[in-house]
């Protein structure tokens, strides 16, 4: 492993600590020339599914986008880079499950948006007017009526 301080190739591992999945190893590592501290995270290389856009291309499978996404729709919220990465965990475990080698992006969308309701009802909105792309006001009225509506639901249980 490269120091990204230096650019030395020989560290040792100081401490490997495994995820509460057990499916990410977390290494904190001590460069041999600089003695510089860093961290490495070591995750199972699966392979992802295509998604299938909606015109038809096919792309592949990438977690940065889909995090990324999250983060610009969770931002300035109450909401952890913990959570966007369990999230991002879960809905990959979830894909793979499936067990198809191409998976409409819709169905990743509509995923999104129903685990995004959960964390944050205003991240959710965001997303969604991005990701359904609202022609005018009264779609974007009709969703927010819909999660209130759902809200409302929930509460009288």
């Amino acid at each position: 492993m490269k120091c990204p301080y230096c650019g030395h190739l020989e560290n040792k591992v100081v401490d490997s600590r495994l995820n509460k999945e057990y499916t990410i190893t977390r290494r904190r590592r001590k460069c041999e020339e600089c003695q510089r501290r860093f961290t490495t995270y070591e995750r199972l290389e699966v392979t992802m599914p295509m998604l299938i856009k909606k015109d038809g291309r096919r792309e592949t499978w990438d977690r940065t986008k889909v995090a990324d996404g999250l983060k610009k729709a969770c931002e300035k919220r109450p909401v952890s880079m913990t959570q966007i990465e369990e999230f991002v965990d879960a809905l990959e475990r979830d894909l793979q499950d499936m067990g198809e080698r191409e998976i409409p992006v819709k169905l990743v969308g509509a995923r999104i948006m129903d685990g995004l309701r959960n964390i944050d009802e205003v991240a959710y909105v965001r997303f969604a007017s991005v990701y359904r792309q609202f022609k005018d006001l009264n779609e974007f009225m009709d969703e927010l009526k819909g999660l209130l509506g759902a809200k409302e639901d929930a509460t009288s249980d």
